[in-house]
């Protein structure tokens, strides 16, 4: 259990944003905003004041009752009950506009007709862009336990396989190793599985939700990833497989082998390293995050894979990404993205280059920015493994 004194300092993360922008309050109760404020998943709403302890209202009884948690049936009692405390009703208060159904959002803010509604979402997510230390001490420990898991793929490998067969095998892996399976993303058109596994011509097909590579997937359903592809010689095969060990999300891809696979590939590989390396030498407290998209896609041009680097028939729009509760968080290293990091931000780092015929290469992992330039949290080798 997360002990007070972190959600406390979580809140008051929120707090301090809320007083530059002066909000009297945020009426919080999507899942991972309740899960960064209360240290759980719960049905209900928190009430946040910018000047005073935060109140829980629940729906459900899976809290006890007492210390500033209160039970009710429905919103539309939360104000009438603020008011029975003695708590002034909010001039501004802050919505998770970006999260709420449309319906939500205006029986919520029906709740509070003297007050103005504000966009929450932003906010909040700029918050949690800066991890506290128990955070970050837990995307080192799903680090750890995601390496290892990584390090029993080849032992999952069996001839005559498909891209399927060895994915959901590697699936097995992980909840064996702990992962808690959820991937939760931001935004309503983004969704996936655990991950992703890509090899052959299928890493070239686009998919409509916005991950460094795409595939085809299964079903239209679900348009990402593994189709089907049998696993034969001389191809590549990408696992990038999300680690949620503790709620938060670790990112990491490996690229694995089939036998023997050309000069080509391996010089492929060796430039997603170089422009690993590269951004490892530019990443501190302050870096514009467009720099090392732009490193990124010079070095690929320079080595001639600017047409094949971070997809072919479409490519990435970005090469990193903020991860935490959810795998798109801020910062996002992409074009015209001004914003710098900050001491304490955890992002992925995915330079990937496919490679027609053969499948994807490249490397991702996940890094702490620290007061001074970066920090690995995915550790072992970004060599290409063997399979078999």
């Amino acid at each position: 259990m997360i002990d007070n004194s972190e959600l406390k300092l979580r809140r008051d993360k929120i707090r301090a944003l809320m007083e530059k922008r002066d909000i009297d309050a945020a009426l919080i109760t999507c899942n991972v905003n309740l899960l960064y404020t209360v240290g759980r998943i719960v049905s209900g709403y928190l009430y946040l004041p910018v000047d005073a302890p935060a109140h829980f209202f629940m729906k459900r009884s899976h809290m006890p009752e007492g210390n500033r948690i209160h039970a009710l049936r429905k919103p539309e009692q939360i104000s009438g009950m603020l008011d029975a405390m003695g708590i002034a009703a909010p001039r501004r208060l802050m919505l998770e506009a970006d999260e709420l159904s449309h319906t939500d959002y205006l029986r919520l803010a029906a709740c509070f007709p003297q007050a103005k509604i504000e966009n929450a979402t932003p906010l909040i997510r700029q918050a949690r862009s800066i991890k506290t230390h128990y955070e970050i001490e837990l995307f080192r420990r799903s680090g750890i336990m995601h390496a290892w898991a990584y390090g029993r793929i080849p032992s999952a490998y069996r001839p005559g396989m498909t891209d399927r067969d060895l994915s959901i095998e590697v699936e097995r892996v992980m909840r064996q190793e702990g992962c808690l399976g959820i991937f939760r993303t931001f935004g309503q058109s983004m969704e996936i599985f655990m991950g992703s596994l890509l090899t052959g011509d299928n890493a070239g097909i686009p998919s409509p939700y916005d991950f460094a590579l795409g595939g085809e997937g299964l079903d239209p359903s679900l348009p990402v990833g593994a189709n089907g592809t049998p696993l034969r010689a001389g191809q590549t095969v990408m696992v990038d497989m999300g680690g949620n060990f503790f709620g938060y999300l670790s990112d990491m891809s490996r690229t694995f082998t089939i036998g023997q696979v050309s000069q080509k590939v391996i010089d492929a590989h060796s430039v997603c390293l170089e422009i690993e390396e590269e951004m490892m030498y530019h990443a501190a407290p302050g870096t514009v995050c467009e720099t090392l998209y732009d490193n990124a896609l010079r070095l690929a041009e320079q080595h001639g894979f600017a047409d094949r680097f971070m997809g072919t028939a479409r490519h990435a729009g970005f090469v990193g990404h903020g991860i935490g509760l959810e795998i798109n968080e801020p910062p996002v290293l992409a074009p015209r993205m001004k914003q710098e990091l900050e001491e304490g931000m955890v992002f992925a780092f995915e330079p990937k280059i496919i490679m027609p015929g053969v499948g994807p290469v490249g490397i991702e992992n996940s890094w702490l920015v620290t007061s001074d330039g970066v920090e690995r949290l995915t550790p072992g080798a970004g060599t290409m493994v063997p399979l078999g």
